[in-house]
């Protein structure tokens, strides 16, 4: 059996105010310095050198932030480390990253001769007004009715949008096949998705393909019939 070890490397990029990529000074790098990425990658090497190794990070659709994931990975393969490919963590909404901007960046990771995976997907379909698109877990916000529109279920225009926001990406995921190795979801049914507790608790989110009764939405039958 082979291993997949995706190092989420908690915010390991991060952008300022959309402007300007940096590596970020957490706590990995305060307590190991410059080279913690570098020395995640080699631990993980040595633990099973049989293992695939990929770079896991969120909002890698970003221009910016793609950027400075190109330029990581590429900096890491200079040192001799084991990168295999790169993990995107698709924790999309509906209006946002634009599909352009998804397939710029499919494109330019996979120039990097590594495999390309699209691992976390889901998509919100609640509004927010905090202004950010990533996935920082650390935030919260308190709840308001205005947050939680729709408890008992999501409208046929909401709907409508959701289905067509999957069959947009997975139109551009099979244009792509031969650069991605695999699509992973952050969680099978609406019922048990994150999204009800981030970065509101207590919402009611429905990102996923099947509803709070396991049953498939019009998403699935859409996914399923650009896969076909």
């Amino acid at each position: 059996m082979i291993t997949i070890l995706l190092l989420i490397l908690f915010i390991a990029i991060e952008v300022v105010n959309g402007q300007k990529w940096s590596i970020c000074q957490n706590k990995w790098h305060q307590i190991i310095g410059d080279d913690w990425i570098g020395k995640a990658f080699e631990y993980a090497h040595e633990a099973d050198p049989n293992a695939i190794l990929l770079y896991n990070d969120y909002s890698l659709a970003n221009p910016e932030k793609r950027e400075g994931a190109v330029r990581l990975i590429n900096a890491l393969k200079k040192q001799g480390l084991k990168v295999d490919g790169i993990g995107m963590q698709c924790h999309y909404q509906l209006e946002y990253p634009a599909i352009a901007e998804i397939e710029n960046s499919i494109v330019a990771f996979a120039e990097q001769n590594i495999g390309v995976h699209i691992t976390e997907l889901d998509i919100n379909v609640l509004h927010t007004e905090w202004g950010d698109h990533g996935a920082d877990v650390r935030k919260r916000q308190q709840m308001k009715a205005e947050l939680n529109p729709w408890p008992n279920g999501l409208p046929g225009h909401r709907q409508a949008a959701l289905t067509r926001r999957y069959e947009e990406l997975f139109s551009v995921f099979k244009k792509h096949r031969d650069k991605i190795e695999r699509v992973t979801f952050w969680g099978i049914s609406d019922r048990s998705s994150w999204l009800n507790n981030w970065p509101v608790k207590g919402r009611t989110n429905y990102p996923l393909l099947f509803d709070r009764e396991l049953k498939p939405k019009p998403a699935y039958h859409a996914v399923i019939g650009v896969v076909e």
